[in-house]
């Protein structure tokens, strides 16, 4: 496993069209008998594409503001002050357009910086069963696969409120890993990010204890 490990960390660098000629040999074997590590591959296609459309040289460039916005800014501030000889305009409404105007300008040099820039796809939700141990709980789950582990998000509404909630995963071994902690919420509904360092794959199931240490709800993987 820590081989499948080491190989799927190599999928960046393999898509890329680096790496030495043994190790892009080794992934490729790797690649024939692994359908996760496939899918994963597909899935950074777009990425490797849309890097090639970047300039290296001009990533580090600062991107300069529209021209005339500094005099726009400028002039629509001194509008707004000369109107305020009219009808006051309080202290709080100039600055705050003085700070928006500002932020106006380091907005627009972010955006032109950021179109350069690749945008990975989400990442995919596989949803699973959950089986209720309390009735007050009503709960749903689903699973996101991740190269360092796996992340659960849990819906869920019935928790006790104040009480402290604990999930943990089990590995195919029956090791057991903790996967976070969260606060019950009573009836409201919540929304909780569980993340482990389980690989997907190495996942049997995963549960919720409260504080007592009992089971509240337990998903087979």
């Amino acid at each position: 496993m820590s081989t499948h490990r080491e190989l799927r960390e190599q999928l960046g660098v393999y898509a890329l069209g680096h790496g030495t000629p043994a190790e892009r040999a080794a992934l490729c074997a790797h690649l024939d008998g692994c359908a996760d590590c496939r899918a994963e591959l597909a899935a950074l296609a777009p990425l490797r594409d849309r890097l090639a459309l970047a300039d290296p040289d001009r990533l580090d460039d600062v991107p300069a503001p529209p021209a005339g916005l500094g005099d726009r800014v400028l002039a629509g501030i001194a509008a707004e002050q000369t109107a305020g000889r009219a009808a006051v305009v309080p202290l709080r409404r100039r600055r705050w357009v003085a700070a928006a105007a500002a932020a106006g300008i380091a907005a627009a040099g972010f955006g032109v910086g950021w179109l350069v820039r690749p945008v990975p796809e989400p990442p995919p939700l596989e949803p699973v069963a959950v089986q209720v141990a309390v009735p007050q709980v009503e709960a749903s789950a689903d699973v996101v696969p991740h190269t360092w582990g796996m992340e659960v998000q849990l819906h869920g509404a019935g928790f006790t409120p104040g009480e402290v909630y604990r999930a943990q995963v089990t590995e195919d071994d029956g090791r057991v890993v903790p996967a976070g902690e969260f606060l019950g919420t009573g009836e409201a509904e919540m929304v909780c990010n569980l993340n482990s360092s389980v690989l997907r794959e190495d996942a049997a199931s995963f549960a919720v204890l409260d504080s007592s240490g009992a089971v509240v709800l337990t998903s087979s993987l």
